[in-house]
């Protein structure tokens, strides 16, 4: 064996530090890496059509599987197009290296052709972003970068000259300590104290769950019946903390549902657990408020806090729960659970009436039959815009169901690359990806990279010929709509044509098949579903106080729809209340 190069090398410490895919696109600098990845038989090269996608590919497979990914990028324009992908993986948590190739280090500061710097263009979306000068550099800067991913749960962002990776690596390389997983945080005594006097002070405790309660469902459950306490939360944490769940109370914010927006403002003492939650437009001012996360830097962004708890969800109740005193009496949980289930009851009322036979198709129909459908180990991608309504009110978690979309980056564009990265962790898993047609049109190249690997990704295309979400904003701004109409082909013959199954649905009672029939076939497929472009749920009132964004209401209310399967689980959980 000949003595290696840099790009050998850098691409052995990325299979040492468990990565098992390079997502990107070939080119010029990037070269020596790629064909180093070629002769390494513990790495596999995905060849994706447009960078943006390589980044949020690997971003989801970081997210499902909680391990260190890799995505890559030519110098120049090739690595500026991972930036979205970059952003979106950063936001999410999502440990991902990303090889931003770069021209002749001779050459950088001399506006060479296609000259940028990455090392710079990246910092904003990274914990990490440096610039390997000289070989013997390169191996402890690249363990810097992992363990930045890694430690932190973010971007890391690697600057390499293609002449550098070129060149003979160091005779003796260091030896590389590389982390592979993060420690648990537990809080402080004192804070630990403090939060335990003030849920025993507290007569109604609310629990509000984000993404940081992954892996604490157990713990939150009991934690809820000790203290008598709903439970509300953000999207982010639908997956984690709805199902199995006799204190829910469903969720809130703009895509909210059911009684989470009252339970938190009526309560003595809000308990935050895990959660980023954006919109402190829906968060109390008058109660008593803890917040709980693993990083200390989002501790009393949103709201201001009573108690800062430095430490993750899961610790931190197994220090509190057996210290509290149970509450005597669930008064204010059985009155919580009455109001979800009433206030579910309500949406379904306004729900189309007979939605099974509405031409076009409404969306809602859609969601709840995919959820009917769907596998129970199904993961989920979800386009932003309408479709996260969708995903909020209709999919139904279990706990072996994932549900991954640009939540906090709200990029359109996301769910296709992201069920690209899904699928090539496991083949027999069922991967969905709920596009909306903007979204879809927007990176519909990369279709072809499903049926270049042969990916079996159903693409479920909710396709109403515009940008819904959009019009949904300037309506409530008080604009027309302008600029959010789509002229779309037929997306299933695009999908035939490029070798996949392909279906065009425009009837409701054709929807099932067409779903069945893709989820059987063994190879990638697109149901193209046409829906109704003005199944948009209208504010009751138009305020002047409403604002774009994310056409955040002062009324806390914004859409409404049905809400799915949920209705029966409210329904049942009321049963848990004691009759006299």
């Amino acid at each position: 064996m000949g003595k290696q190069n840099v790009a050998e090398q850098f691409v052995d410490i990325l299979a040492r530090a468990g990565v098992r895919r390079l997502y990107g696109v070939v080119g010029d600098s990037l070269n020596p890496v790629v064909d180093a990845v070629r002769r390494t038989p513990d790495i596999d090269w995905v060849h994706v059509r447009h960078e943006e996608t390589a980044a949020f590919a690997a971003g989801a497979e970081a997210q499902i599987t909680g391990k260190l990914t890799a995505c890559a990028g030519s110098c120049g324009p090739g690595n500026l197009h991972l930036i979205n992908g970059l952003y979106d993986a950063h936001r999410s948590m999502a440990p991902v290296l990303a090889l931003a190739s770069h021209i002749p280090s001779s050459e950088i500061g001399l506006s060479f052709f296609q000259e940028t710097h990455p090392d710079q263009l990246f910092r904003e979306c990274s914990h990490y972003s440096e610039l390997v000068s000289t070989p013997q550099q390169m191996p402890r800067l690249l363990q810097t970068a992992i363990q930045h991913a890694i430690g932190r749960g973010g971007v890391s962002v690697v600057s390499l000259p293609g002449d550098i990776a070129s060149a003979p690596a160091p005779e003796r390389a260091p030896e590389l300590g590389l982390v592979t997983s993060r420690p648990s945080v537990r809080p402080g005594d004192a804070e630990i104290h403090q939060l335990v006097s003030m849920i025993d002070e507290a007569d109604k405790v609310t629990l509000f769950c984000g993404s940081g309660t992954a892996g604490a469902h157990a713990e939150v459950m009991e934690f809820a019946e000790a203290v008598k306490a709903p439970v509300g939360h953000a999207l982010r944490g639908k997956e984690w903390i709805q199902y199995d769940n006799p204190y829910d109370v469903g969720m809130s914010g703009l895509l909210g549902y059911g009684a989470a927006y009252e339970a938190t403002h009526a309560c003595d003492l809000l308990i935050l657990l895990g959660t980023d939650f954006p919109y402190n437009a829906f968060l109390p001012d008058d109660v008593k408020i803890v917040q709980v996360d693993v990083r200390p830097e989002r501790l009393g962004r949103r709201s201001r806090l009573d108690l800062a708890v430095w430490g993750d969800v899961r610790e931190t109740l197994r220090c509190i729960t057996p210290r509290v005193r149970p509450k005597a009496h669930r008064r204010f949980l059985d009155k919580m659970l009455e109001k979800h289930a009433d206030a579910l009851e309500g949406v379904v009322k306004a729900y189309t009436r007979k939605v099974d036979k509405h031409v076009p198709i409404h969306p809602e129909y859609v969601a709840s039959v995919l959820d009917e459908l769907a596998a129970d180990d199904a993961v989920f991608t979800v386009d932003t815009g309408m479709c996260n309504v969708w995903a909020a009110r209709y999919l139904s978690p279990n706990g072996r169901r994932r549900i991954i979309g640009s939540f906090s980056h709200g990029s359109m564009a996301n769910a296709l690359p992201q069920a690209i990265g899904a699928q090539l962790i496991d083949r027999d898993r069922q991967v969905i990806s709920m596009s909306g047609d903007g979204g879809f049109a927007m990176l519909m190249g990369d279709f072809l990279t499903l049926v270049q690997y042969d990916l079996p990704v159903k693409v479920v295309l909710f396709n109403n010929s515009s940008l819904g979400m959009v019009e949904l904003e300037m309506l409530v701004s008080g604009l027309p709509s302008y600029g959010t109409t789509n002229h779309n082909p037929d997306f299933a013959a695009i999908a035939r044509a490029a070798g996949a199954h392909g279906v065009r649905v425009e009837k409701p009672k054709h929807l099932a098949g067409a779903l069945k029939d893709a989820f059987k076939h063994q190879g990638p497929a697109l149901v193209d579903v046409v829906t109704d472009p003005n199944a948009l749920s209208i504010p009751p009132k138009i305020k002047s106080e409403m604002v774009t964004g994310f056409a955040l209401s002062a009324s806390k209310i914004v859409l409404n729809g049905g809400v799915g399967r949920m209705v029966q689980l409210a329904r049942s959980n009321l049963r848990n209340i004691p009759r006299p």
